[in-house]
């Protein structure tokens, strides 16, 4: 990792032998949302390297002997190149990989794992090295500051993947409320808060399937929303992937939509956890009333089932 002008106080190294470096990091954020910012090409591209650096290239096979390589671009049109293999993938706990640098073919081993308390993650990265002699000179080529600073861009990407979770018991069976999940002309009637309407609903319910809701409100703006269905389990679960889009029709951002129906007594505890990336910065009113829109939304939900 090539150095950068300031560390941060927040990453602790630590030397536990003489082959080896130990970074630790705690991150305000669930750890399988850091697991997906280390693994996706997408993140990766977002934060990795220190500031003023950018990764140029950045190429993942997440697989057991899957390769990966990335080359880092810096100041004065300097290149450095990584590469390595996927030893091991314990999604969202642990990663095992090689890593080598182009200009310094000596293969280290790096074991990343990632424990969470009370919606914090701890990643530790333990680097074992060939020999003493390669882990200090790692260390003497100014590691230490090029980790912190490449962890302090994690951590504001991970602020920005926005996490949204809220419950709301109904007094109907799950059956029936996920029918007006999954039913188009009763999603139509209650999608969106009071005062919405959605001219247009269109499901196709089934994994891979396709979805398309316009959303009118009440001052007659339009809000499209396309999607794809994930994961079915009638009754049960419903998993999926949608994008509120500009008026060019592009992506503003995208949610990973899980949402559980669980029967308490007659009556159904409807969970819906949303996970937010890809966002782009004209997103940000969008996803500052989100929890509201939600809210309002199921607000709707409830008076669906009643009928």
């Amino acid at each position: 990792m090539p150095a950068s002008a300031k560390a941060s106080s927040s990453l602790v190294v630590t030397l536990p032998s003489d082959r080896e470096v130990l970074l630790t990091r705690v991150f305000d954020a669930p750890r399988e949302l850091v697991f997906e910012a280390l693994t996706q090409p997408q993140h990766l591209r977002r934060w990795f390297g220190p500031r003023a650096w950018t990764l140029a290239v950045c190429e993942v096979d997440l697989r057991a002997g899957g390769k990966w390589r990335y080359i880092l671009e810096g100041p004065g049109g300097r290149r450095m190149g990584m590469y390595g293999v996927f030893q091991e993938i314990a999604p969202p706990e642990r990663v095992v990989t090689t890593e080598a640098f182009d200009e310094f073919p000596q293969q280290s081993v790096n074991t990343t794992t990632l424990s969470e308390e009370n919606g914090r993650t701890t990643l530790t990265c333990r680097v074992v090295c060939a020999s003493k002699e390669v882990r200090d000179a790692v260390i003497h080529s100014g590691m230490e500051r090029g980790a912190a600073e490449t962890y302090d861009r994690l951590s504001e990407l991970l602020a920005a993947m926005q996490e949204f979770i809220t419950t709301r018991v109904f007094d109907a069976p799950r059956e029936l409320v996920f029918r007006a999940w999954t039913d188009p002309e009763r999603l139509q009637r209650w999608w969106g808060p009071k005062g919405f309407t959605n001219p247009r609903c269109e499901v196709d319910v089934r994994p891979g399937g396709a979805i398309r809701i316009d959303m009118r409100a009440p001052d007659g703006m339009v809000y499209p929303m396309t999607g794809t269905f994930l994961e079915i389990v009638p009754a049960e679960r419903l998993v999926f992937i949608s994008s509120a889009l500009d008026r060019n029709g592009e992506p503003l951002f995208e949610v990973r939509n899980t949402v559980t129906f669980a029967e308490e007594d007659g009556k159904t505890r409807l969970t819906v956890h949303a996970v937010v990336s890809k966002i782009r910065p004209e997103a940000a009113p969008h996803l500052a009333g989100m929890a509201e829109g939600w809210s309002l939304t199921l607000d709707r939900l409830v008076e669906e089932v009643r009928r």
